[in-house]
């Protein structure tokens, strides 16, 4: 008999009991306290549950924690819902939790025996892990300034809301050939990175000041590496219609033979892009229109830091940084403390690790910037700071081969002493294994976690990756340097590759990173 393939395994899995269907296991595992079924644990990733590293649990501690992905629509965290994960992070984590690049966030050493209960707090709050993870659409990500943004060019929060809730949990959608990623954005900036989406609509603005979506399909990282291509225009009122045609013909077409052949990119490579779009205008009663590619923003100069005022009169947004999401019990509670005493009602979450406080009294805004900086969260990030991502890494990340989070927090502290008055907007990631969770593909300097050899012996490290970039249709890709280093080197490397672009005459970090790649 054939030895069932891990593709073949997952979609036997998805037929027999679709993975919405595991709420009730979920419950019954809780309560019995019986060992758990490894289909079932697949499974439970359709409620935003992963298997967790082993790597910080004492030797004889034989419990099987889970790490737990909350999505936040739309990014945002009003104060109930910053007290609930405040409080889960306290009570049932140990105190983690991190903000993801897609607007969620996480906790770490989750036991099933606390998920009802759990589950029960979110849902008091308005929140949800449905989707969170699974072969699935994703949390819809957006601009996190869209409702209080001066220079947006259209307001999107209708949009995401309506895609948000056709996606959610609607068993049409429950089983797709791998995860499935959307964003939509209505940002001057462009901040919702559509180049690596799989479907994705910004807003564009034209001379007639008549507002169209930019419509970009197939982008992605690691076995997807692909910048989305173009397709046309469509109308405000044609997103959804769009979101449900591309995500059909997902369903119908995606690779399901190879996992690592399975997201839209690869299927509008199988097709290519004048096939699809055929495919897609047969799905639709309007046709996609045809105009130029819009300019977009560079991908280092795409945050939202510092006091800006708001659309709403006498209020202002704060745009924070954290450096890798990572936040824990501590500054959540710190946070909410300082959100209460200056009568702010929200955050929203960056897919940059980050977070926005949408609507502070304008009169309040530098006192709360002083209180948060006393807490370890920056309005006012340095260009090491503000740029930073890292992903869940070693510590927790059964794929994992190097740590990250605390990496890329010390990294970033070094370079601040290092480098003081730098103020060019550069862009990090500090990613523990191949799979790209940080996108050190598209950032300036990219640490990609690797296996390294050191004094005779292999050891956890990182490879040197340089020169990504998202810009739209000038986006290209960093590439393998081929310097490997164990990880307490990552601090001389970067800094003399900083001391290097220094002395040169190149006017950018970018500009320079091609000229050491290609010269």
């Amino acid at each position: 008999m054939l030895k069932e393939t891990k593709a073949k395994r997952v979609e036997r899995i998805k037929i027999e009991k679709d993975g919405l269907d595991v709420l009730g296991d979920i419950h019954r595992y809780a309560q019995t306290g019986k060992e758990i079924d490894p289909e079932d644990i697949d499974r439970f990733k359709w409620y935003g549950l992963y298997t967790q590293n082993r790597n910080l649990q004492d030797k004889d501690d034989n419990t099987l924690y889970f790490m737990l992905r909350v999505k936040l629509l739309g990014g945002r965290l009003d104060l109930e819902g910053l007290e609930a994960v405040a409080e889960i992070s306290q009570r049932y984590a140990r105190g983690t939790a991190d903000f993801t690049s897609r607007q969620d966030i996480q906790f770490h050493y989750i036991k099933v025996e606390d998920l009802p209960t759990i589950f029960k707090r979110l849902e008091q709050a308005g929140l949800t892990t449905v989707f969170a993870a699974g072969d699935v659409p994703r949390n819809v990500v957006t601009c996190p300034i869209n409702d209080v943004d001066v220079e947006r060019i259209f307001d999107v929060g209708t949009i995401v809301k309506e895609v948000n809730e056709y996606f959610d949990a609607n068993k049409e959608v429950s089983n797709l050939p791998r995860k499935y990623k959307v964003g939509i954005s209505g940002c001057s900036k462009h901040c919702a990175s559509h180049e690596i989406q799989d479907l994705s609509f910004n807003a564009t603005k034209f001379q007639d000041d008549k507002v169209l979506f930019d419509v970009s399909v197939g982008g992605g990282l690691a076995s997807n590496k692909r910048i989305a291509s173009h397709l046309g225009y469509v109308e405000a009122e044609q997103v959804l219609a769009v979101a449900k045609a591309v995500t059909e013909i997902y369903k119908e077409h995606g690779g399901r033979e190879n996992r690592n052949r399975a997201r839209v990119g690869h299927l509008l490579e199988t097709f290519g892009v004048d096939k699809f779009l055929q495919t897609l205008h047969s799905k639709l009663d309007f046709s996609l229109q045809k105009k130029g590619v819009q300019i977009y923003t560079p991908y280092a100069q795409r945050g939202h830091f510092g006091v800006h005022g708001s659309v709403k009169e006498g209020r202002s947004y704060i745009g924070c940084a954290i450096n890798g999401g990572k936040i824990g019990a501590e500054g959540l509670y710190g946070l909410l403390k300082i959100l209460r005493k200056y009568e702010a009602s929200a955050i929203r979450a960056t897919i940059s690790q980050n977070f926005v406080i949408t609507d502070l009294p304008s009169k309040s805004a530098h006192a709360a910037v002083e209180k948060l900086s006393a807490i370890g969260i920056d309005a006012n990030p340095s260009s090491f700071k503000a740029g930073s991502l890292s992903c869940t890494g070693r510590n927790f990340c059964k794929y994992g081969v190097s740590e990250t989070k605390d990496l890329a927090i010390e990294l970033a502290e070094y370079l601040e002493k290092k480098f003081p008055d730098f103020s060019e907007p550069l862009s990090f990631s500090v990613n523990g294994c191949p799979h790209s969770c940080a996108h050190p593909h598209i950032v300036d300097i990219g640490l990609l976690g690797c296996k390294v050899k050191h004094k005779g012996e292999t050891v956890s490290g990182f490879e040197l990756i340089l020169g990504g970039n998202l810009e739209g249709d000038r986006s290209n890709f960093g590439r393998k340097t081929g310097i490997k280093f164990i990880s307490k080197d990552a601090f001389k490397i970067v800094e003399s590759i900083i001391e290097s672009y220094r002395s040169t005459h190149y006017k950018n970090f970018h500009d320079y990173a091609a000229g050491v790649l290609y010269e």
